[in-house]
Protein backbone atom coordinates (compact mmCIF):
# COMPACT_ATOMS: atom_id res chain seq x y z
CA UNK A 1 0.00 0.00 0.00
CA UNK A 2 3.06 2.49 0.83
CA UNK A 3 4.20 2.00 -3.26
CA UNK A 4 0.39 2.34 -4.41
CA UNK A 5 0.45 5.77 -2.21
CA UNK A 6 3.51 7.01 -3.04
CA UNK A 7 3.25 6.39 -6.74
CA UNK A 8 -0.65 7.96 -7.01
CA UNK A 9 1.08 11.07 -5.39
CA UNK A 10 3.99 11.08 -8.17
CA UNK A 11 1.53 10.72 -10.26
CA UNK A 12 -0.61 13.42 -9.41
CA UNK A 13 2.27 15.74 -8.80
CA UNK A 14 3.38 15.11 -12.46
CA UNK A 15 0.20 15.37 -14.31
CA UNK A 16 -0.66 18.76 -12.42
CA UNK A 17 2.83 20.09 -12.93
CA UNK A 18 2.41 19.04 -16.73
CA UNK A 19 -0.79 20.80 -17.52
CA UNK A 20 -2.37 17.49 -17.85
CA UNK A 21 -5.78 18.96 -16.94
CA UNK A 22 -5.89 21.59 -19.42
CA UNK A 23 -5.84 19.81 -22.65
CA UNK A 24 -8.76 17.36 -22.15
CA UNK A 25 -10.91 19.35 -20.30
CA UNK A 26 -9.96 22.35 -22.92
CA UNK A 27 -11.05 19.84 -25.61
CA UNK A 28 -14.53 18.79 -24.09
CA UNK A 29 -15.24 22.31 -23.03
CA UNK A 30 -14.34 23.29 -26.54
CA UNK A 31 -16.14 20.95 -27.91
CA UNK A 32 -19.26 21.39 -26.18
CA UNK A 33 -19.28 24.94 -26.86
CA UNK A 34 -18.99 25.09 -30.65
CA UNK A 35 -21.89 22.53 -30.64
CA UNK A 36 -24.87 25.11 -30.37
CA UNK A 37 -22.95 27.22 -32.19
CA UNK A 38 -23.29 24.70 -34.96
CA UNK A 39 -26.71 23.55 -34.63
CA UNK A 40 -28.18 26.84 -34.59
CA UNK A 41 -31.12 28.50 -31.32
CA UNK A 42 -33.27 25.49 -31.58
CA UNK A 43 -33.38 24.27 -28.36
CA UNK A 44 -35.52 20.88 -28.95
CA UNK A 45 -32.54 20.22 -31.35
CA UNK A 46 -29.89 20.86 -28.58
CA UNK A 47 -32.00 18.93 -25.88
CA UNK A 48 -32.23 15.99 -28.12
CA UNK A 49 -28.43 15.70 -29.54
CA UNK A 50 -27.09 17.30 -26.64
CA UNK A 51 -26.72 14.19 -24.92
CA UNK A 52 -24.82 12.05 -26.78
CA UNK A 53 -22.65 15.13 -27.70
CA UNK A 54 -21.37 15.72 -24.08
CA UNK A 55 -20.31 11.65 -23.85
CA UNK A 56 -18.62 11.48 -27.47
CA UNK A 57 -16.74 14.43 -25.86
CA UNK A 58 -15.72 13.38 -22.95
CA UNK A 59 -14.56 9.62 -24.82
CA UNK A 60 -12.76 11.91 -27.30
CA UNK A 61 -10.98 14.40 -24.49
CA UNK A 62 -9.96 10.91 -22.45
CA UNK A 63 -8.90 9.44 -25.43
CA UNK A 64 -6.53 12.56 -26.27
CA UNK A 65 -4.13 11.96 -23.43
CA UNK A 66 -3.40 8.38 -23.30
CA UNK A 67 -0.62 8.13 -25.44
CA UNK A 68 1.75 9.41 -23.04
CA UNK A 69 0.50 7.54 -20.04
CA UNK A 70 3.20 4.67 -20.21
CA UNK A 71 5.46 6.07 -23.22
CA UNK A 72 7.45 8.77 -20.61
CA UNK A 73 7.71 5.70 -17.84
CA UNK A 74 8.88 3.52 -20.70
CA UNK A 75 11.81 5.96 -21.74
CA UNK A 76 12.76 7.27 -18.17
CA UNK A 77 13.17 4.31 -16.56
CA UNK A 78 10.58 4.69 -14.64
CA UNK A 79 9.03 1.46 -15.69
CA UNK A 80 11.76 -1.09 -14.85
CA UNK A 81 11.82 0.38 -11.49
CA UNK A 82 7.81 -0.13 -11.17
CA UNK A 83 8.85 -4.01 -12.19
CA UNK A 84 12.13 -3.91 -9.58
CA UNK A 85 9.36 -3.07 -6.67
CA UNK A 86 7.74 -5.47 -4.34
CA UNK A 87 4.34 -3.95 -4.87
CA UNK A 88 2.59 -5.75 -8.21
CA UNK A 89 2.38 -4.45 -10.75
CA UNK A 90 -1.13 -4.35 -11.72
CA UNK A 91 -1.11 -1.98 -8.24
CA UNK A 92 0.89 0.23 -9.14
CA UNK A 93 -1.00 0.43 -12.80
CA UNK A 94 -4.63 0.85 -11.11
CA UNK A 95 -2.31 3.73 -8.83
CA UNK A 96 -1.36 5.23 -12.30
CA UNK A 97 -5.28 5.15 -13.19
CA UNK A 98 -6.47 6.79 -10.37
CA UNK A 99 -4.44 9.51 -10.51
CA UNK A 100 -5.41 10.21 -14.05
CA UNK A 101 -9.37 9.81 -13.27
CA UNK A 102 -8.73 12.66 -10.13
CA UNK A 103 -7.18 14.53 -12.61
CA UNK A 104 -8.51 13.98 -15.67
CA UNK A 105 -11.57 12.23 -14.97
CA UNK A 106 -13.36 14.05 -12.05
CA UNK A 107 -13.00 17.76 -13.64
CA UNK A 108 -14.55 16.19 -17.11
CA UNK A 109 -17.16 14.67 -14.96
CA UNK A 110 -17.72 18.50 -13.10
CA UNK A 111 -17.40 19.88 -16.57
CA UNK A 112 -20.26 18.23 -17.58
CA UNK A 113 -22.62 20.15 -15.58
CA UNK A 114 -22.25 23.76 -17.68
CA UNK A 115 -21.62 22.16 -20.33
CA UNK A 116 -25.04 20.24 -19.94
CA UNK A 117 -26.74 23.05 -19.26
CA UNK A 118 -25.58 24.89 -22.18
CA UNK A 119 -26.98 22.32 -24.53
CA UNK A 120 -30.61 22.85 -23.05
CA UNK A 121 -30.56 19.31 -20.39
CA UNK A 122 -33.16 19.20 -17.63
CA UNK A 123 -31.52 21.39 -14.53
CA UNK A 124 -32.97 18.44 -12.24
CA UNK A 125 -31.10 15.95 -14.00
CA UNK A 126 -27.47 18.02 -13.94
CA UNK A 127 -26.38 15.54 -11.16
CA UNK A 128 -27.13 12.54 -12.53
CA UNK A 129 -25.07 13.58 -15.44
CA UNK A 130 -22.13 14.42 -13.58
CA UNK A 131 -22.19 11.24 -11.47
CA UNK A 132 -22.14 9.04 -14.73
CA UNK A 133 -20.19 11.47 -16.40
CA UNK A 134 -17.80 10.42 -13.12
CA UNK A 135 -18.76 6.39 -13.43
CA UNK A 136 -17.88 6.47 -17.49
CA UNK A 137 -15.16 8.23 -17.32
CA UNK A 138 -13.82 5.32 -14.73
CA UNK A 139 -14.51 2.84 -17.58
CA UNK A 140 -12.78 5.41 -20.43
CA UNK A 141 -9.77 4.92 -18.28
CA UNK A 142 -9.22 1.48 -17.38
CA UNK A 143 -9.64 0.59 -20.92
CA UNK A 144 -7.66 3.21 -21.86
CA UNK A 145 -5.03 1.90 -19.93
CA UNK A 146 -4.67 -1.33 -21.90
CA UNK A 147 -4.89 1.14 -24.97
CA UNK A 148 -1.65 3.17 -23.49
CA UNK A 149 0.22 0.22 -22.25
CA UNK A 150 0.47 -1.84 -25.91
CA UNK A 151 1.44 1.02 -27.51
CA UNK A 152 3.45 2.19 -25.41
CA UNK A 153 7.01 1.54 -27.05
CA UNK A 154 4.76 2.78 -30.65
CA UNK A 155 6.30 6.31 -31.32
CA UNK A 156 2.90 8.38 -31.85
CA UNK A 157 0.78 5.51 -31.32
CA UNK A 158 -2.40 7.76 -30.77
CA UNK A 159 -4.00 6.08 -33.90
CA UNK A 160 -3.34 2.75 -32.22
CA UNK A 161 -4.94 3.47 -29.57
CA UNK A 162 -7.93 4.94 -30.84
CA UNK A 163 -8.38 1.22 -32.65
CA UNK A 164 -7.72 -0.38 -29.50
CA UNK A 165 -9.89 1.31 -27.24
CA UNK A 166 -12.89 2.60 -29.59
CA UNK A 167 -15.22 -0.81 -29.36
CA UNK A 168 -14.81 -0.92 -25.80
CA UNK A 169 -15.42 2.83 -25.24
CA UNK A 170 -18.88 2.18 -26.73
CA UNK A 171 -21.15 0.49 -24.23
CA UNK A 172 -20.41 3.41 -21.76
CA UNK A 173 -21.07 6.36 -24.36
CA UNK A 174 -24.66 4.33 -25.17
CA UNK A 175 -25.99 3.88 -21.35
CA UNK A 176 -24.49 7.35 -20.68
CA UNK A 177 -26.34 8.92 -23.16
CA UNK A 178 -29.33 7.25 -22.00
CA UNK A 179 -29.34 8.27 -18.73
CA UNK A 180 -28.42 12.15 -20.08
CA UNK A 181 -31.65 11.58 -22.04
CA UNK A 182 -33.94 10.18 -19.41
CA UNK A 183 -34.12 6.91 -20.85
CA UNK A 184 -34.33 3.76 -18.53
CA UNK A 185 -32.47 5.82 -15.95
CA UNK A 186 -32.35 2.94 -13.67
CA UNK A 187 -31.03 0.48 -15.50
CA UNK A 188 -28.91 2.11 -18.03
CA UNK A 189 -26.79 3.48 -14.65
CA UNK A 190 -26.30 -0.12 -13.39
CA UNK A 191 -25.29 -1.50 -16.72
CA UNK A 192 -22.66 2.06 -16.90
CA UNK A 193 -21.53 0.69 -13.47
CA UNK A 194 -20.96 -2.46 -14.42
CA UNK A 195 -18.70 -1.37 -17.52
CA UNK A 196 -16.70 0.84 -15.10
CA UNK A 197 -16.08 -2.06 -12.48
CA UNK A 198 -15.48 -4.39 -14.81
CA UNK A 199 -12.85 -1.75 -16.41
CA UNK A 200 -11.19 -1.08 -13.30
CA UNK A 201 -11.01 -4.93 -12.47
CA UNK A 202 -9.39 -6.27 -15.62
CA UNK A 203 -7.78 -3.58 -16.93
CA UNK A 204 -4.76 -2.97 -14.59
CA UNK A 205 -4.25 -6.78 -15.32
CA UNK A 206 -4.22 -6.30 -19.24
CA UNK A 207 -1.91 -3.08 -18.92
CA UNK A 208 0.32 -4.68 -16.59
CA UNK A 209 0.80 -8.18 -18.89
CA UNK A 210 1.64 -6.00 -21.78
CA UNK A 211 3.72 -3.40 -20.02
CA UNK A 212 6.01 -6.65 -19.19
CA UNK A 213 5.81 -7.42 -22.86
CA UNK A 214 7.25 -3.88 -23.69
CA UNK A 215 9.71 -3.99 -21.04
CA UNK A 216 11.12 -7.31 -22.78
Amino acid sequence: MSAFAALFRRELSLMWASGGLMTPLGYFVGAATLTPLAMGPDRALLATAGPPLVWIAAALAVMATLERLFQADLEDGSLDQMMLSEAPLEALVLAKGAAFWCVVGAPLALAGAPVSIALQAPIDRIPLIVAALGVGAAAFIGVGLVGAAVTAGVRRGGVLIALIVLPFFAPPVIFGAAIASGEDVEAAFLILLGCALGATAIGPFAAAAALRLQAE
